[in-house]
């Protein structure tokens, strides 16, 4: 599991997803889809998402709104 997941719990409760061994790819994949990362860069993706996590309440619930999207 990429190690920036350990951090967006509260963004996987509000998607209501269950990161399990089988669907955790996909999810990532979803993650450098939204953020615009080429997959499986993790390091670049996790320093775009990590001001979204530190920003407001609405920005952490837009990052979840477009993971929920692109997982969809």
């Amino acid at each position: 599991m990429p190690c920036y997941f350990r951090h967006l719990k509260a963004i996987f409760e509000e998607v209501g997803i269950d990161v399990t061994r089988e669907n955790r790819q996909k999810v990532d994949e979803a993650f450098h889809k939204v953020v615009g990362v080429d997959h499986p860069n993790c390091t670049a993706a996790w320093k775009k998402i990590k001001p979204e996590l530190a920003g407001d309440e609405k920005k952490r619930h837009e990052l979840a709104e477009r993971l929920r999207k692109a997982l969809t």
